[in-house]
C-alpha cells in the first residue's frame, strides 16, 4: 500500500531517537559533612569506652540478656510499624511495574467498526496545486480481533518515570531499616526502664522498711519520755513520703510492660508472665564499637532515605521536560476484518491496521514549562533536605556520645559515694554492737546508703539508655535488604 513509506518515515526516526533522555542525570548527593569525615574521628568520642570500630547490627546482643534478645526478634517479626513499611515497599514495587508496562505496546480484545477518511495517497499528493485536496479515499474497516497502541519514549521521559520508581523502591528500603533502627531501640529502651523501675521499686522497698523501723523505735522512746512528740511526727512524714514513692514506681512497671507487649505486635498484658521474674538492668559492653562520620553518613537509613528521595526528584525533571517535547502513538487493530461486517468471520481476511498520532504541546500558556520548573524547585528542596539529614545524624551521633561519656563519669562518682557510705554503715554498726551507736543512728545512715545505691540504680540505667541513643544515631539495628534484585524483578 501506498500508505507505507508515510508510516514508515514516521517510525524510523522515532526508533532512532528512542534511547534519549530528557532532564539531567543523576550525579550523587551533594558533598556535606566534609569536615567531620576528613577528620575521621567524632569530635565528642573522647570517652576510653568508645572503640573507632564498625558498628554492629545487632548491637543490643552486647547487653548479654537473652529476653531482650528474643523480644527485639519478636518485634522485627511481628510489630505493625514494621508490616507497613513492607507494605509500602510492595505498593513502590507495584508502580515500578506500571512504570515498565508503559514502555511496552498494550492490547486488548474487542469488536471494532471505524470509519476511516485518507485524504492523500502520499505526503506529496496531500494537496494539489491549487491547495484543494485530491480527493483521497474513505471506507469503514470492521475488525474482530485486538487493538494495539504504543507510544515510543522518543526522549525518554518514560524510562526517566521508571528511574524515579526505583529509587523510591530504595527509599522504601530505607524506610524500613529506619523503623527496624527505631523499633529496636523503642524495645530495648522500654526493656531497660522496666528493669531500672523493678529496682527502685525493690530499693524503695527497702527504704519504707528501715523508715518504718525508725518510727516504730521512736515511739517506743517517746512513750518511754526520752523522745519529743516533734521527733515521731517528722520520722512519720518521712514514712509517709517515702512509702509514697512507691505507688507510681508500681505503674510504671505496669506501663512498660504494656509497651513491649505492643511494640512485639501484642495486646497489653501478654507478656506479663515473661516478664514476671525480676532481673538487672543489663549493662553496655567495656568496648563500645562506634566506627566514624563517613560510616555513619553511609549506613544510617533516614540518610539513605533522604538520598534516594534527591535521585527520584531528579528523574522527575526528566519526565517533565520530556512532556514538553513532541511524541508519537501508534493506535492499531488487528485480526479478521475487512470492510464489510462479514470479512469479520472469514479466516481468510485477517488484517491488520496501523495509525500514527502526533502531539505537541506548542501552546500550552506556560503550563509544561511550570511543571518543569516544579519539578526543579522539588529537587531543589531534595537535595537542601538531604543536606538537612546528614547535619542532624552528625548532631544526634556527637549528643549521643557525649551524654554517654558524661554519664559513665557520673557513675563513677556515684558508685564511690555509695561504695563511701556503705563503709560508714559498717564502721557504724560495730559502733552499735559495741553500744557506742544508738539504733536510730544506724538505720539513718542505712537509710542513706539505700539512697545512694537508688542514685548508682539510676545511673547504670541511663547509661545504659545511653548505649542504646548511640547505637541508634549511629544507624545500627538494621541489615541489608535486597532491594537491588527486587527492583530488578
Amino acid at each position: 500500500m501506498t500508505r507505507a513509506p508515510f508510516v514508515c518515515a514516521i517510525v524510523a526516526p522515532a526508533l532512532l531517537l528512542a534511547g534519549c533522555k530528557a532532564g539531567p542525570d543523576y550525579k550523587g548527593p551533594p558533598e556535606v559533612g566534609s569536615a567531620a569525615v576528613a577528620r575521621g574521628k567524632f569530635v565528642r568520642a573522647d570517652d576510653a569506652a568508645l572503640a573507632n570500630a564498625p558498628g554492629l547490627a545487632r548491637w543490643w546482643e552486647g547487653l548479654n540478656d537473652p529476653l531482650l534478645n528474643a523480644l527485639i526478634d519478636e518485634e522485627l517479626a511481628n510489630s505493625p510499624s514494621i508490616e507497613g513499611a513492607q507494605a509500602r515497599i510492595r505498593e513502590a514495587r507495584a508502580k515500578l511495574g506500571q512504570s515498565r508496562s508503559q514502555l511496552l505496546p498494550s492490547t486488548a480484545v474487542s469488536p471494532l467498526a471505524a470509519h476511516v477518511e485518507i485524504p492523500g495517497t502520499s505526503l506529496d499528493s496531500l494537496f494539489d496545486s491549487n491547495g484543494s485536496s485530491d480527493g483521497g479515499t474513505s471506507f469503514t474497516f470492521y475488525n474482530l480481533g485486538a487493538t494495539v497502541s504504543w507510544e515510543p519514549d522518543i526522549f525518554g521521559g518514560k524510562h526517566r518515570q521508571v528511574d524515579a520508581a526505583r529509587n523510591m523502591i530504595e527509599q522504601r528500603y530505607a524506610d524500613l531499616a529506619d523503623a527496624q533502627v527505631s523499633l529496636t531501640a523503642q524495645v530495648a529502651q522500654s526493656y531497660v526502664n522496666l528493669r531500672d523501675s523493678e529496682e527502685r521499686l525493690r530499693l524503695s522497698t527497702r527504704s519504707t522498711q528501715l523508715q518504718r523501723r525508725a518510727v516504730d523505735l521512736v515511739r517506743q522512746r517517746f512513750a518511754a519520755g526520752t523522745a519529743t512528740k516533734l521527733q515521731v511526727e517528722s520520722l512519720e512524714s518521712q514514712l509517709a513520703s517515702a512509702d509514697a514513692q512507691a505507688i507510681p514506681l508500681e505503674a510504671q512497671v505496669a506501663a512498660y510492660k504494656d509497651a513491649l507487649a505492643v511494640l512485639t505486635g501484642r495486646a497489653p498484658g501478654e507478656l506479663d508472665e515473661r516478664l514476671a521474674a525480676l532481673a538487672p538492668v543489663p549493662l553496655p559492653p567495656a568496648q563500645v564499637p562506634i566506627g566514624d562520620p563517613a560510616a555513619l553518613i553511609a549506613h544510617r537509613p533516614d540518610v539513605r532515605s533522604a538520598e534516594r528521595a534527591l535521585a527520584a526528584s531528579t528523574a522527575q525533571i526528566g519526565v517533565k521536560e520530556a512532556a514538553r517535547l513532541p511524541g508519537i502513538k501508534f493506535n492499531g487493530v488487528l485480526g479478521l476484518g475487512g470492510t464489510s461486517p462479514g470479512d469479520m468471520f472469514d479466516p481468510s481476511n485477517f488484517a491488520a491496521i496501523l495509525l500514527p498520532q502526533l502531539s505537541w504541546p506548542l501552546l500550552d500558556f506556560g503550563r509544561s514549562k511550570s511543571a518543569v520548573r516544579e519539578a526543579e524547585a522539588q529537587r531543589d528542596g531534595a537535595q537542601a533536605q538531604y543536606r538537612q539529614t546528614v547535619l542532624a545524624a552528625l548532631q544526634d551521633a556527637e549528643d549521643s556520645l557525649a551524654r554517654f561519656g558524661a554519664t559513665r563519669r557520673q557513675l563513677g562518682r556515684l558508685m564511690g559515694g555509695q561504695q563511701a557510705i556503705a563503709r560508714a554503715a559498717t564502721l557504724n554498726r560495730q559502733r552499735y554492737d559495741a553500744g557506742t551507736s544508738t539504733l536510730v543512728d544506724q538505720l539513718d545512715i542505712e537509710r542513706q546508703d539505700l539512697q545512694a545505691q537508688i542514685a548508682v540504680a539510676q545511673a547504670r540505667a541511663q547509661l545504659t539508655i545511653d548505649f542504646i541513643a548511640v547505637n541508634k544515631a549511629l544507624g545500627l539495628g538494621w541489615q541489608e535488604q535486597q532491594s537491588s534484585e527486587n527492583t530488578k524483578k
